[in-house]
């Protein structure tokens, strides 16, 4: 029997909203990928999900656009107090700005075997360039993240293929 501690709960709950605002880019023709930000006390901060399409902005990660609204309403770009959840290992721009914000932990669905900048490909978090150290925990819901990201890529092709 699986004994599900409460802090895997509570993971798993804030990885589930990740995984709707992905579903929400991904209805609007982005990568589907969702974030969330929440404070120490388990207070929803922020959120964001992938709108570089959307809003012509190459930085319109889920990640950034979570943390810049994180960092507005706390009136603080210091996120020391933070958790950030995000369906998909970040990149190097949002593993970069996770270090830069001082996030204290990051969550994070399934690996990014291409661009992954925290674990996979390369590891920001831990370079010798990095002036901040964060926890990190993956594989939140790796089995629903993998398949949401699977789907929205095959659904991408099959319509690229009856295009040509």
């Amino acid at each position: 029997m699986l004994i599900e501690y409460p802090e895997y709960l509570i993971h798993r709950q804030w990885m589930s909203r990740a995984i709707n605002l992905a579903q929400i880019a991904g209805d609007a023709g982005e990568v589907p990928v969702g974030a969330v930000i929440i404070d120490d006390s388990g207070n929803l901060i922020a959120e964001g999900e992938n709108r570089k399409e959307r809003d012509q902005d190459p930085t319109a990660h889920a990640e950034i656009l979570a943390l810049r609204t994180a960092a507005k309403s706390l009136q603080n770009w210091r996120l020391n107090q933070c958790t950030l959840y995000v369906t998909l290992e970040p990149c190097p721009m949002c593993a970069g700005a996770i270090v830069q914000a001082r996030v204290a932990m990051l969550v994070y669905g399934v690996d990014d075997t291409k661009t992954g900048a925290v674990r996979t490909v390369t590891n920001i978090p831990d370079g010798a360039a990095s002036n901040h150290h964060l926890k990190i925990i993956g594989g939140i819901l790796e089995s629903r993240c993998r398949q949401q990201l699977q789907t929205w890529f095959a659904n991408r092709r099959q319509k690229q293929d009856r295009q040509n």
